[in-house]
Parts: structure tokens; C-alpha cells; sequence
């Protein structure tokens, strides 16, 4: 990968400071710094400074379950499983 490099870590992170923007290297092909790179991403979005000062009382549960029982929705459908 440094072999081919045409640009400098140093010099990529120059040019986004210069620019403001975030810099960060990653290589889909080798999985490099994919993670924290959304991370980066989702930490920048509106709101989410104050997401590491919320409390954990004032967060809510989603809880997804099915309430129809398979039994019914088979009935519904004319017992067709397509």
C-alpha cells in the first residue's frame, strides 16, 4: 500500500485541516479503519455531542416483537406459506 501512495498521511490530514473537513485512511479491500471511520461519521452528526451526557434513565427501550401468532397469520393467508 505505501508503494503506492501518492499522498502523504501528513499531507491528507494537512489538506483536510486546511479545508475543514474530517480526515481519516482506510482501505475497504483490507478492511482498514472502516469501524472507526463510522464512528467519526456519527459522531460528527447534529445532536450526538450531548449523546455521551444523556443519562441512561432518560433512554428508551424499543423492544420489537411479533404479536400475531403464526398460527393466525396462516389463517389469514389461507394456510399459503408464499
Amino acid at each position: 500500500m505505501n508503494q503506492n501512495r501518492q499522498v502523504s498521511i501528513a499531507e491528507g490530514d494537512g489538506k483536510a485541516c486546511e479545508s475543514g473537513v474530517m480526515f481519516i485512511e482506510t482501505s475497504a479491500k483490507a478492511g482498514f479503519n472502516i469501524k472507526p471511520l463510522f464512528c467519526k461519521i456519527g459522531a460528527a452528526l447534529p445532536g450526538m455531542e450531548t449523546l455521551s451526557s444523556t443519562k441512561q434513565e432518560d433512554m428508551v427501550d424499543v423492544n420489537l416483537k411479533l404479536t400475531v401468532s403464526s398460527s393466525q397469520i396462516d389463517q389469514k393467508r389461507g394456510g399459503c406459506a408464499c
